[in-house]
């Protein structure tokens, strides 16, 4: 079974108009065209940016992939023509697909970058099964996924993985082979998927062309960005193997941009309206390459990223997009100790939407564990361990008053078990969150863990001055690591437990991986143990 054309909004659906309208209806499997081509080009693998399943419920899971027989094609378009081809799609029980469920096809189109995203369901929950794609005579590589329980079941334990920032310019994506490697029920990846900037200097010591040296501003150079970074083997390999839930960061469109805002405001060329019209164009490559449903589908500069999937009774994850409906950065974007413009009541990095959607999940979600799938630390960083406080800006300690409403939500709605998953900063922490940080005796409330980047910041170290500094000033900071890496979760129905999985360098492929520290959170009790 697949998705029915009914269930898009009317709004949607006319947003589109047209030829596009259609695009997206044969991209999700809901239609088909009799007329499409069933073979893109002869003799040429067209799935060389591999397969992958998303946003994985109790029935079903997205499926995707993307032709593209030439992915560094200059015009973004893969190596396709500007027709469309019809994908078929099989789900089986086994990976021989000798007991397939489910088949179907979708039309991949030149309006969406020939990607297709067929939501199946009518699957059995917590099961696992295997998909591949074909077109014409050519067969994709063998992807894996699972199903979530039903969500008013009682799971035994919880595993994922999650992941951030992987810019393909400062190391190979070693951590990426160890992901897949893992037994994991799914991936959460927290944003910085790809970066926009140019990739000529590298740690690496590769040679790129021209095509992927200057900063990435329009369709088919995002496409082409996409196409470097998920050329990548141990990433293919991570995305076959698990179904992965996404969220953005900043630069999957332009560093620090805030709303309709960008960080090169100043310059003539990046008014509000031509950021718009960047950010319309990063979002649609961002859907065009990734397992998203429909659902996020984006219309023009705007779409739907923050959602919540349930893990039976056991979890409910929610995924937040802390970029585009924030307030711009108060004085600037960088760091300060006198800014008093961070504690405006009036300060928004969610929306008000966005938060209020968020704090009435607090009180409608029966799951043990609340997780957020949050882009930037939540909680207090101070730079230095005198007075006053020194905080970077455009993390929460930029709006200090909606994460001390959303965090007291928390508390007064009798959260169980908050814990936040963060990527962004490159470093791993573990910390306990406060109620309000400026009080010295307020309460814990929750739990972060924040994970390193999979390469961005090339090798990284155990401890550096800043990590120092971090600790001195910050009691409620129990752990510090600026390897590379990822974190490896297991949550049961008594603890979550964190395992800070890294790698010791980047810049050349092949290093092993250890666990440098594990930390529980017990079930009722707020706050971050060692193990």
């Amino acid at each position: 079974m697949v998705a029915r054309p009914n269930d898009l909004s009317r709004r949607r659906f006319l947003g589109f108009g047209g030829a596009g309208a259609a695009a997206v209806l044969l991209g999700t499997g809901a239609w088909t065209a009799s007329g499409a081509y069933a073979s893109p080009v002869k003799g040429a693998n067209p799935f060389t940016l591999g397969v992958a399943s998303g946003d994985p419920v109790a029935d079903g899971v997205v499926l995707w992939t993307r032709l593209a027989p030439d992915p560094f094609a200059e015009d973004g378009a893969g190596g396709m023509p500007a027709t469309p081809v019809r994908v078929e799609y099989e789900v089986a029980h086994d990976e021989r697909f000798r007991a397939v469920v489910r088949r179907g096809s979708a039309i991949a189109t030149p309006e969406l970058g020939h990607s297709v995203h067929p939501e199946v369901s009518g699957l059995a929950p917590d099961h696992e099964y295997f998909y591949r794609f074909r077109v014409g005579g050519a067969v994709s590589m063998t992807g894996r996924t699972r199903t979530a329980p039903l969500w008013w079941s009682s799971p035994r334990e919880l595993n994922f993985a999650f992941a951030s920032c992987q810019a393909w310019q400062d190391g190979y994506f070693t951590a990426y082979e160890h992901i897949a490697a893992e037994d994991l029920d799914f991936v959460v990846h927290l944003g910085d998927y790809i970066y926009e900037s140019g990739v000529g200097t590298n740690k690496r010591g590769v040679t790129v062309d021209d095509r992927f040296t200057t900063e990435t501003f329009d369709l088919a150079r995002y496409r082409l960005q996409y196409a470097l970074y998920k050329s990548e083997a141990p990433l293919q390999a991570a995305h076959a193997r698990f179904a992965w839930i996404h969220t953005i960061d900043d630069h999957e469109v332009e560093n620090n941009w805030a709303g309709d805002l960008s960080q090169a405001d100043t310059e003539p060329d990046q008014d509000p309206a031509v950021f718009r019209q960047r950010r319309a164009q990063a979002f649609q490559a961002n859907y065009e390459n990734l397992p998203y449903r429909h659902s996020q589908m984006p219309s023009g500069p705007n779409v739907r990223l923050h959602r919540r999937l349930s893990y039976g009774q056991l979890a409910e994850i929610t995924m937040l997009d802390t970029r585009q409906y924030r307030d711009d950065q108060p004085c600037g974007d960088g760091a300060s100790a006198t800014c008093t413009e961070r504690l405006d009541p009036e300060r928004t990095l969610l929306g008000p939407s966005q938060r209020d959607w968020l704090i009435d999940g607090f009180s409608r979600s029966r799951a043990r564990w609340q997780v957020l799938g949050n882009q930037a630390p939540m909680g207090q960083t101070d730079r230095d361990p005198g007075d006053p406080v020194d905080v970077f800006l455009d993390p929460w300690d930029g709006y200090v008053a909606e994460r001390n409403k959303v965090l007291a939500a928390a508390q007064d709605r009798d959260v169980r078990n908050l814990v936040v998953v963060t990527g962004d900063r490159h470093q791993n922490y573990a910390w306990d969150l406060k109620r309000d940080y400026a009080d010295a005796g307020s309460p814990t409330v929750g739990s972060e863990f924040v994970g390193t980047s999979i390469t961005s910041g090339a090798d990284g170290a155990d401890m550096n001055t800043e990590g120092e500094n971090f600790l001195a000033a910050n009691p409620h900071l129990k752990f510090f690591n600026a390897q590379r890496g990822y974190v490896r979760v297991n949550v049961n129905r008594q603890r979550w437990r964190s395992d800070f999985r890294v790698v010791p360098y980047v810049t050349t492929p092949g290093a092993p991986v250890s666990t440098r520290a594990s930390f529980v959170v017990e079930d009722g009790k707020p706050g971050v143990q060692r193990a």
